[in-house]
Protein backbone atom coordinates (compact mmCIF):
# COMPACT_ATOMS: atom_id res chain seq x y z
CA UNK A 1 0.00 0.00 0.00
CA UNK A 2 2.77 2.25 1.13
CA UNK A 3 4.53 1.57 -2.32
CA UNK A 4 1.43 2.37 -4.34
CA UNK A 5 0.71 5.44 -2.42
CA UNK A 6 4.14 6.88 -3.33
CA UNK A 7 3.28 6.28 -6.75
CA UNK A 8 0.22 8.01 -6.93
CA UNK A 9 1.78 11.12 -5.77
CA UNK A 10 4.95 10.65 -8.45
CA UNK A 11 1.73 11.18 -10.91
CA UNK A 12 0.08 14.20 -9.26
CA UNK A 13 3.38 15.66 -8.65
CA UNK A 14 3.28 18.81 -10.91
CA UNK A 15 4.73 18.72 -14.58
CA UNK A 16 6.24 20.59 -17.73
CA UNK A 17 4.66 20.15 -20.70
CA UNK A 18 6.41 17.22 -22.49
CA UNK A 19 8.17 19.31 -24.97
CA UNK A 20 9.77 21.95 -22.76
CA UNK A 21 10.53 18.67 -20.53
CA UNK A 22 13.19 17.39 -23.93
CA UNK A 23 16.01 20.19 -23.10
CA UNK A 24 16.61 19.70 -19.33
CA UNK A 25 16.91 16.27 -20.17
CA UNK A 26 19.54 16.74 -23.13
CA UNK A 27 21.50 18.79 -20.66
CA UNK A 28 21.50 15.82 -18.06
CA UNK A 29 22.04 13.25 -20.48
CA UNK A 30 25.13 14.90 -21.60
CA UNK A 31 26.04 15.84 -18.30
CA UNK A 32 25.47 12.23 -16.25
CA UNK A 33 26.91 10.44 -19.76
CA UNK A 34 29.51 7.87 -18.64
CA UNK A 35 31.53 6.06 -21.06
CA UNK A 36 29.98 2.68 -21.69
CA UNK A 37 31.58 -0.63 -20.49
CA UNK A 38 31.18 -3.77 -23.01
CA UNK A 39 28.09 -5.48 -22.57
CA UNK A 40 27.84 -9.36 -22.51
CA UNK A 41 24.30 -9.53 -22.20
CA UNK A 42 21.18 -11.57 -22.77
CA UNK A 43 17.14 -11.13 -23.04
CA UNK A 44 15.47 -13.58 -20.00
CA UNK A 45 12.17 -12.12 -20.65
CA UNK A 46 11.30 -15.93 -20.97
CA UNK A 47 13.47 -17.01 -18.61
CA UNK A 48 11.26 -16.37 -15.08
CA UNK A 49 8.21 -18.17 -17.15
CA UNK A 50 10.22 -20.95 -18.33
CA UNK A 51 11.34 -21.87 -14.52
CA UNK A 52 7.88 -21.36 -13.21
CA UNK A 53 6.64 -24.00 -15.35
CA UNK A 54 8.63 -26.69 -13.79
CA UNK A 55 12.00 -26.45 -16.56
CA UNK A 56 15.00 -27.12 -14.68
CA UNK A 57 18.04 -25.78 -16.55
CA UNK A 58 21.41 -27.60 -16.20
CA UNK A 59 25.02 -27.24 -15.96
CA UNK A 60 27.13 -30.18 -16.84
CA UNK A 61 24.08 -32.31 -15.40
CA UNK A 62 23.98 -29.91 -12.14
CA UNK A 63 20.68 -27.56 -12.03
CA UNK A 64 20.62 -24.28 -11.86
CA UNK A 65 19.18 -21.21 -12.03
CA UNK A 66 19.29 -19.69 -15.08
CA UNK A 67 20.35 -15.72 -14.17
CA UNK A 68 22.81 -17.44 -11.58
CA UNK A 69 24.21 -19.92 -14.79
CA UNK A 70 24.48 -16.84 -16.96
CA UNK A 71 26.31 -14.61 -14.24
CA UNK A 72 28.84 -17.57 -13.81
CA UNK A 73 29.76 -17.44 -17.64
CA UNK A 74 30.27 -14.24 -17.73
CA UNK A 75 27.09 -12.36 -18.28
CA UNK A 76 26.09 -8.94 -16.40
CA UNK A 77 23.62 -7.76 -18.70
CA UNK A 78 19.87 -8.75 -18.75
CA UNK A 79 17.71 -7.02 -21.35
CA UNK A 80 13.40 -7.23 -20.20
CA UNK A 81 10.70 -6.67 -22.61
CA UNK A 82 7.65 -4.96 -21.15
CA UNK A 83 4.23 -4.92 -22.76
CA UNK A 84 1.12 -2.32 -21.95
CA UNK A 85 -1.44 -5.14 -20.91
CA UNK A 86 -0.79 -8.61 -22.70
CA UNK A 87 -2.98 -11.05 -22.20
CA UNK A 88 -1.16 -14.04 -23.77
CA UNK A 89 2.65 -13.05 -22.85
CA UNK A 90 3.97 -13.06 -19.30
CA UNK A 91 5.71 -9.69 -19.85
CA UNK A 92 3.46 -7.35 -17.82
CA UNK A 93 4.49 -4.66 -15.09
CA UNK A 94 4.72 -7.17 -12.02
CA UNK A 95 6.16 -9.85 -13.74
CA UNK A 96 8.90 -7.79 -15.35
CA UNK A 97 9.42 -6.09 -12.18
CA UNK A 98 9.76 -9.41 -9.96
CA UNK A 99 12.52 -10.27 -13.07
CA UNK A 100 14.34 -6.71 -12.39
CA UNK A 101 14.94 -8.13 -8.73
CA UNK A 102 15.91 -11.30 -9.36
CA UNK A 103 18.62 -10.03 -11.65
CA UNK A 104 20.05 -6.39 -10.05
CA UNK A 105 20.13 -8.93 -6.62
CA UNK A 106 23.13 -10.69 -8.63
CA UNK A 107 24.51 -7.81 -9.66
CA UNK A 108 23.01 -7.83 -13.67
CA UNK A 109 22.92 -3.79 -15.16
CA UNK A 110 19.59 -3.81 -16.36
CA UNK A 111 18.15 -2.88 -19.75
CA UNK A 112 14.37 -2.06 -20.20
CA UNK A 113 12.39 -2.86 -23.79
CA UNK A 114 9.63 -0.58 -24.00
CA UNK A 115 7.09 -2.19 -26.80
CA UNK A 116 4.60 0.10 -26.49
CA UNK A 117 1.95 -2.67 -27.45
CA UNK A 118 -0.07 -5.33 -25.80
CA UNK A 119 2.10 -8.08 -27.62
CA UNK A 120 5.12 -8.28 -30.03
CA UNK A 121 6.35 -5.08 -31.74
CA UNK A 122 8.51 -5.41 -34.41
CA UNK A 123 8.85 -4.23 -38.11
CA UNK A 124 5.74 -6.19 -39.68
CA UNK A 125 3.60 -4.98 -36.49
CA UNK A 126 3.55 -1.91 -34.16
CA UNK A 127 0.12 -2.73 -32.71
CA UNK A 128 -1.37 0.02 -30.70
CA UNK A 129 -2.26 -1.13 -26.64
CA UNK A 130 -6.12 -1.57 -26.74
CA UNK A 131 -6.31 0.91 -24.02
CA UNK A 132 -5.48 2.99 -26.56
CA UNK A 133 -7.20 2.58 -29.72
CA UNK A 134 -8.81 5.67 -31.09
CA UNK A 135 -6.60 8.08 -29.28
CA UNK A 136 -5.92 11.36 -31.43
CA UNK A 137 -2.03 11.59 -32.03
CA UNK A 138 -2.06 13.98 -29.16
CA UNK A 139 -3.63 12.03 -27.29
CA UNK A 140 -1.04 8.98 -27.65
CA UNK A 141 1.79 11.47 -26.84
CA UNK A 142 0.65 12.17 -23.26
CA UNK A 143 -0.48 8.70 -23.09
CA UNK A 144 2.96 7.45 -24.15
CA UNK A 145 4.78 10.42 -21.61
CA UNK A 146 2.48 9.00 -18.86
CA UNK A 147 3.12 5.54 -18.94
CA UNK A 148 6.76 5.98 -19.57
CA UNK A 149 7.20 8.12 -16.79
CA UNK A 150 4.68 6.19 -14.39
CA UNK A 151 6.51 2.97 -15.31
CA UNK A 152 10.19 4.14 -14.51
CA UNK A 153 9.10 6.01 -11.57
CA UNK A 154 7.67 2.69 -10.30
CA UNK A 155 10.70 0.53 -10.95
CA UNK A 156 13.08 3.51 -9.71
CA UNK A 157 10.76 2.91 -6.34
CA UNK A 158 11.75 -0.54 -5.95
CA UNK A 159 15.29 0.55 -5.94
CA UNK A 160 15.29 -0.79 -9.67
CA UNK A 161 15.80 1.92 -11.95
CA UNK A 162 17.32 0.37 -15.42
CA UNK A 163 21.16 1.59 -16.73
CA UNK A 164 19.49 1.78 -20.48
CA UNK A 165 15.91 2.16 -21.71
CA UNK A 166 14.63 1.23 -25.04
CA UNK A 167 12.19 3.76 -26.15
CA UNK A 168 10.13 1.41 -28.73
CA UNK A 169 11.28 -1.86 -29.79
CA UNK A 170 12.29 -2.76 -33.61
CA UNK A 171 10.80 1.21 -34.71
CA UNK A 172 12.28 0.46 -38.31
CA UNK A 173 8.56 1.30 -39.35
CA UNK A 174 7.56 3.12 -36.90
CA UNK A 175 5.75 2.47 -33.39
CA UNK A 176 2.02 2.63 -32.40
CA UNK A 177 0.52 2.37 -35.79
CA UNK A 178 -1.14 3.98 -37.53
CA UNK A 179 -0.01 7.26 -36.30
CA UNK A 180 3.56 6.44 -35.97
CA UNK A 181 3.89 4.04 -39.08
CA UNK A 182 7.01 4.99 -41.35
CA UNK A 183 7.42 6.55 -43.73
CA UNK A 184 3.99 8.48 -43.88
CA UNK A 185 4.28 9.66 -40.70
CA UNK A 186 7.49 10.60 -39.52
CA UNK A 187 6.52 13.98 -37.62
CA UNK A 188 4.27 11.41 -35.41
CA UNK A 189 6.68 9.27 -34.47
CA UNK A 190 9.63 11.90 -33.87
CA UNK A 191 6.90 13.15 -31.41
CA UNK A 192 6.25 9.49 -29.68
CA UNK A 193 9.69 8.85 -29.16
CA UNK A 194 10.05 12.34 -27.77
CA UNK A 195 7.38 11.63 -25.40
CA UNK A 196 8.70 8.20 -24.13
CA UNK A 197 11.98 9.76 -23.93
CA UNK A 198 11.10 12.78 -21.56
CA UNK A 199 8.40 9.86 -20.08
CA UNK A 200 11.94 8.29 -18.67
CA UNK A 201 13.65 11.26 -17.62
CA UNK A 202 10.45 12.77 -15.70
CA UNK A 203 10.38 9.13 -14.02
CA UNK A 204 13.93 8.88 -13.08
CA UNK A 205 13.50 11.60 -10.53
CA UNK A 206 16.43 13.69 -9.44
CA UNK A 207 19.13 11.44 -9.71
CA UNK A 208 21.31 9.92 -12.55
CA UNK A 209 18.85 9.31 -15.45
CA UNK A 210 19.21 5.76 -17.38
CA UNK A 211 20.59 5.94 -21.08
CA UNK A 212 18.12 6.19 -24.00
CA UNK A 213 18.37 3.28 -27.13
CA UNK A 214 16.58 3.25 -30.08
CA UNK A 215 16.10 0.04 -31.72
CA UNK A 216 16.08 -1.49 -35.38
CA UNK A 217 16.62 -4.16 -37.03
CA UNK A 218 18.75 -3.09 -39.80
CA UNK A 219 22.56 -5.27 -38.59
CA UNK A 220 23.57 -5.74 -42.33
CA UNK A 221 21.91 -2.77 -44.25
CA UNK A 222 24.05 0.40 -44.01
CA UNK A 223 21.39 1.69 -46.65
CA UNK A 224 18.96 0.98 -44.24
CA UNK A 225 20.64 2.62 -41.52
CA UNK A 226 21.51 5.75 -42.68
CA UNK A 227 18.11 6.27 -44.04
CA UNK A 228 16.52 5.74 -40.78
CA UNK A 229 19.05 7.73 -38.32
CA UNK A 230 19.43 10.44 -41.19
CA UNK A 231 15.85 11.39 -40.71
CA UNK A 232 15.61 10.42 -36.62
CA UNK A 233 18.45 12.95 -36.42
CA UNK A 234 16.48 15.43 -38.39
CA UNK A 235 13.96 15.84 -36.13
CA UNK A 236 16.36 15.91 -33.25
CA UNK A 237 15.22 13.27 -31.12
CA UNK A 238 18.22 12.88 -28.10
CA UNK A 239 19.16 9.46 -27.55
CA UNK A 240 22.57 7.76 -26.43
CA UNK A 241 23.11 4.18 -28.26
CA UNK A 242 22.19 2.54 -31.14
CA UNK A 243 20.44 -0.63 -31.01
CA UNK A 244 20.41 -3.01 -34.10
CA UNK A 245 18.98 -6.78 -34.32
CA UNK A 246 21.16 -9.15 -36.07
CA UNK A 247 20.51 -12.32 -37.01
CA UNK A 248 21.83 -14.13 -40.05
CA UNK A 249 19.27 -15.48 -41.93
CA UNK A 250 17.42 -12.11 -41.91
CA UNK A 251 20.52 -9.54 -41.91
CA UNK A 252 23.20 -10.59 -44.26
CA UNK A 253 26.60 -11.83 -43.59
CA UNK A 254 29.03 -10.68 -40.48
CA UNK A 255 30.88 -8.65 -43.25
CA UNK A 256 27.84 -6.36 -43.85
CA UNK A 257 27.44 -6.35 -40.24
CA UNK A 258 31.09 -4.72 -39.80
CA UNK A 259 30.39 -2.58 -42.87
CA UNK A 260 27.52 -1.24 -41.10
CA UNK A 261 28.79 -1.09 -37.40
CA UNK A 262 31.89 1.00 -39.42
CA UNK A 263 29.05 3.10 -41.14
CA UNK A 264 27.45 4.20 -37.72
CA UNK A 265 30.47 4.61 -35.70
CA UNK A 266 31.88 6.98 -38.24
CA UNK A 267 28.66 8.78 -39.15
CA UNK A 268 26.83 9.41 -35.66
CA UNK A 269 29.55 8.67 -33.07
CA UNK A 270 27.03 6.15 -30.85
CA UNK A 271 27.70 3.97 -28.98
CA UNK A 272 25.91 0.72 -30.75
CA UNK A 273 24.07 -2.36 -29.63
CA UNK A 274 23.83 -5.44 -31.00
CA UNK A 275 20.93 -5.57 -28.65
CA UNK A 276 19.26 -8.70 -30.41
CA UNK A 277 20.82 -11.78 -32.45
CA UNK A 278 21.07 -15.76 -31.72
CA UNK A 279 22.39 -18.96 -33.87
CA UNK A 280 20.38 -22.03 -33.83
CA UNK A 281 22.04 -25.05 -32.38
CA UNK A 282 20.09 -28.02 -34.94
CA UNK A 283 19.00 -27.26 -38.68
CA UNK A 284 16.35 -24.69 -38.52
CA UNK A 285 16.97 -21.51 -40.90
CA UNK A 286 19.37 -22.94 -43.05
CA UNK A 287 18.05 -26.41 -43.98
CA UNK A 288 17.97 -25.59 -48.10
CA UNK A 289 20.69 -23.06 -48.34
CA UNK A 290 24.19 -23.02 -47.57
CA UNK A 291 25.10 -21.87 -43.49
CA UNK A 292 27.67 -19.35 -42.66
CA UNK A 293 28.03 -21.92 -39.33
CA UNK A 294 26.50 -25.20 -38.80
CA UNK A 295 23.80 -25.39 -37.24
CA UNK A 296 24.98 -27.62 -34.42
CA UNK A 297 26.18 -26.78 -30.81
CA UNK A 298 29.12 -25.98 -31.80
CA UNK A 299 28.47 -23.74 -34.90
CA UNK A 300 26.32 -21.63 -32.58
CA UNK A 301 29.61 -20.94 -30.20
CA UNK A 302 31.82 -20.33 -33.48
CA UNK A 303 28.87 -17.67 -34.17
CA UNK A 304 29.09 -16.12 -31.21
CA UNK A 305 33.06 -15.97 -31.11
CA UNK A 306 32.54 -14.25 -34.54
CA UNK A 307 30.02 -11.74 -33.68
CA UNK A 308 31.96 -10.75 -30.71
CA UNK A 309 34.98 -10.38 -32.57
CA UNK A 310 33.33 -8.39 -35.25
CA UNK A 311 31.60 -5.90 -33.07
CA UNK A 312 34.60 -5.55 -30.83
CA UNK A 313 36.35 -4.10 -34.23
CA UNK A 314 33.82 -1.42 -34.48
CA UNK A 315 35.71 2.13 -34.83
CA UNK A 316 36.37 4.23 -32.10
CA UNK A 317 35.72 1.74 -29.83
CA UNK A 318 31.67 2.17 -30.06
CA UNK A 319 30.76 -1.56 -30.68
CA UNK A 320 29.54 -1.93 -26.49
CA UNK A 321 27.86 -4.65 -26.51
CA UNK A 322 25.87 -8.07 -27.52
CA UNK A 323 22.67 -9.67 -26.57
CA UNK A 324 21.30 -13.03 -26.57
CA UNK A 325 17.69 -13.18 -27.70
CA UNK A 326 16.80 -15.66 -25.78
CA UNK A 327 18.96 -17.99 -23.87
CA UNK A 328 15.80 -19.82 -21.93
CA UNK A 329 12.43 -20.20 -23.01
CA UNK A 330 9.86 -22.59 -22.93
CA UNK A 331 9.18 -24.85 -25.34
CA UNK A 332 8.58 -23.30 -28.48
CA UNK A 333 9.62 -22.79 -32.30
CA UNK A 334 12.41 -20.37 -31.24
CA UNK A 335 14.10 -23.44 -28.79
CA UNK A 336 16.50 -23.66 -31.22
CA UNK A 337 18.15 -20.40 -30.83
CA UNK A 338 18.45 -21.10 -27.07
CA UNK A 339 21.43 -22.07 -24.87
CA UNK A 340 19.90 -25.45 -23.65
CA UNK A 341 19.20 -28.51 -25.72
CA UNK A 342 16.06 -30.21 -25.54
CA UNK A 343 16.70 -31.82 -22.46
CA UNK A 344 17.30 -28.58 -20.54
CA UNK A 345 20.87 -28.90 -20.47
CA UNK A 346 23.36 -26.39 -21.07
CA UNK A 347 25.23 -26.15 -24.72
CA UNK A 348 28.59 -24.95 -25.61
CA UNK A 349 27.77 -21.40 -26.61
CA UNK A 350 27.27 -20.37 -22.71
CA UNK A 351 31.40 -20.63 -22.38
CA UNK A 352 32.39 -17.68 -25.14
CA UNK A 353 32.76 -15.32 -22.25
CA UNK A 354 34.69 -17.44 -19.50
CA UNK A 355 37.22 -16.01 -19.39
CA UNK A 356 35.54 -12.38 -18.45
CA UNK A 357 33.85 -14.24 -15.35
CA UNK A 358 34.25 -12.39 -12.35
CA UNK A 359 34.68 -14.93 -8.99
Amino acid sequence: MQFQQRIREERLRPRNSILRLIPTFLVVVAACSQAQEYAIGADVSFAREAEQSGIVFKDKGVPAPVLEMLRTHGYHWVRLRIFHDPTDLPNNFDYTIASAKAAKKLGFHFLLDFHYSDTWADPAKQFTPGAWVGLTHDQLVKEVFAYTRDTIAAFRLAGLLPDVVQVGNEVTHGMLWPDGQLPDHWNHFAELLKAGIAGVAAGAGDGPRPRILIHIDRGGDREGTRYFFDNLNSYHVPYDVIGQSYYPWWHGGLKDLEENLRFMATKYKKDIFVVETAYNWKPTEYIKKAAPFPETPEGQKKFLEELNRTVQKTPRGLGKGIFWWEPAVPPSPISSRSFFDDKYNVLPVIDVFDSTAKP
